[in-house]
């Protein structure tokens, strides 16, 4: 799959190209990954790419000229790539939250995506409605560009890759993950078996297998009632609970109880 990527900052991408297991997917061809600079469709000997707001106001604006040009150029470059036009996706406050469920789709999509990064105080809005398919945003705070967004949505698409993660079955018991029900990710341990005066669990140097799965399991329900019960309650209207771990639930509820 091809990600395109629009942005006034190409040189922030190469560290990523070139360290941790997403290289792996780029390295290997899984993923291409092509820069695109708008400065290099605009006009102008200053090749100038924002300019003051409309109504006043502090910060910049992003033209929709330079922007709509180089996405031309996109365009006409993926001619053939997948068939079918690809996505323009828009790292925005405004947008949906990502999820593990859109990293998933976006990870299974041949069309991959182009990716725009704002910058300044965002983009002219006449190129977002001309142009902009998708909207999404990492959370509710605010980046100095859509680069980092990028990098993170590209992160996660990479690593759900085949052969990125050494182990085929890494990525299923991550936070999140339907193959744990959607909950949070158990405690991980390594040696040595005591640090700080602290042990490692005694289940995990059971070697019993079932064992080892069930205090995982119990683990996983409890960090996520703890922390984030919204995802207990999807899992439980899902119908994904089973009535060993609505036990482990009402145990926890009780401990936090007054």
């Amino acid at each position: 799959m091809r990600f395109d990527v629009i942005t006034l900052f190409p040189e922030l991408f190469a560290p990523f190209l070139e360290a941790g297991v997403a290289r792996r997917a780029y390295a290997s061809g899984q993923i291409e990954l092509k820069l695109w600079n708008p400065r290099d469709w605009a006009e102008g000997n200053y090749r100038r790419v924002d300019d003051r707001p409309f109504g006043g106001g502090p910060g910049m604006v992003m033209l929709a000229e330079p922007l709509a040009r180089c996405l031309a150029a996109i365009r006409a470059d993926r001619a053939d790539v997948a068939g079918q036009a690809a996505p323009v996706l828009l790292f925005s406050p405004i947008g949906e939250v990502l999820r593990h469920a859109a990293v998933e789709a976006w990870a299974g999509d041949a069309r991959g995506a182009i990716l725009v990064c704002g910058r300044y105080e965002g983009i002219d809005q006449r190129f977002i409605d001309a142009h902009v398919d998708q909207q999404v945003s990492l959370g509710d705070f605010v980046l100095s560009g859509g680069e980092i967004a990028a990098l993170a949505l590209l992160d996660a698409i990479a690593r759900l890759q085949p052969g990125v993660l050494h182990d085929a079955g890494s990525h299923q018991a991550d936070s999140f993950n339907p193959a744990v029900d959607g909950l949070l990710d158990c405690p991980h341990y390594t040696r040595p078996e005591e640090w700080g005066g602290q042990r490692v669990p005694a289940e995990l140097l059971s070697g019993h297998h079932a064992h080892i799965e069930r205090w995982r399991r119990d683990q996983r329900l409890t960090l996520t009632a703890r922390h984030r019960p919204e995802l207990i309650a999807a899992a439980r209207a899902a119908g994904r609970l089973a009535a060993q771990d609505e036990a482990v639930l009402a145990r926890v509820a009780d401990a936090q109880a007054p």
